[in-house]
């Protein structure tokens, strides 16, 4: 990943679909793979997302270096692969 913006975007996005399908157990695998990519690449050491539906986005907050900060994704755009996972799972298996 070249930013950490990239990989909390990643992270959040099998973050949704790993939420959504808890018996899923590869979304739950890919998400804590991007969870660790978030630690070790980026020092991220804690990292939770919101939805906010009154606004149409994702708040993905985390900490960096002691630091709390946010990111916001729009929602249709953080969703789009879960959307896609539920309207053809038999791709998914």
């Amino acid at each position: 990943m070249k930013s950490v913006q990239d990989a909390l975007y990643n992270w959040l996005t099998i973050h949704i679909v790993a939420k959504a399908r808890p018996h899923d157990a590869a979304a739950r695998d890919t998400a804590s793979f991007f969870r660790a990519i978030l630690e070790n690449d980026f020092g991220v050491t804690a990292v939770d997302a919101v939805k906010d539906e009154t606004n149409g986005q994702y708040i993905v907050e985390y900490v960096r270096g002691g630091e709390t900060r946010a990111a916001c994704f729009p929602l249709e755009l953080a969703e789009a692969m879960w959307r896609q996972i539920e309207a053809e799972p038999e791709k998914y298996g």
